[in-house]
């Protein structure tokens, strides 16, 4: 039993640090490159990462001094939304009218596949009844054997 007490006292210890370590996960420290990514230049409407502008160099300033009073990246994007409004962040919010910026490309993606899966069966069997063997179809009109006779005629004419 002597030799278990260390043991127990060691598990003890790790498992009163856990929570510790758990509430540092939740709320990680922000990262400069990691929003920048994410924020746009509010004058240039480009990524900030990529803003060559005044207002990029101010908003940058702005994203390093909110890291450096600690705050977390969800934090610091809600401060630059409150400060310069929602056209800063790179992706729409999911919500209200915001919601159709992601509903339309999904939807016109859907309508094409949709549009696909309806037609491509009825190409397919015009296909397949344009070469299933039976020769010419009766829209086309055939060659009569005079004109085969002289078009071996011409084309003889030309080889020789």
């Amino acid at each position: 039993m002597r030799r278990l007490r260390p043991v127990l006292a060691l598990l003890a210890a790790l498992w009163l640090a856990a929570p510790t370590t758990s509430a540092l996960a939740a709320a990680p420290r922000a990262s400069f490159n990691d929003i920048e990514d994410e924020v746009m230049c509010v004058t240039c409407n480009v990524p900030l990462h990529i803003a060559v502008s005044a207002q990029a160099d101010e908003e940058r300033t702005e994203i390093k001094r909110l890291i450096a009073q600690g705050l977390t990246k969800q934090q610091v994007l809600d401060q630059l939304v409150a400060d310069l409004g929602p056209r800063v962040l790179g992706d729409p919010p999911s919500d209200g009218f915001n919601v159709t910026t992601w509903l339309v490309p999904v939807g016109a993606i859907g309508g094409v596949a949709l549009l696909l899966v309806l037609t491509l069966p009825r190409w397919r069997r015009r296909s397949e009844d344009d070469h299933d063997g039976r020769g010419p179809s009766t829209d086309e009109p055939s060659v009569s054997p005079a004109d085969m006779r002289r078009l071996d005629e011409d084309l003889a004419a030309t080889e020789g």
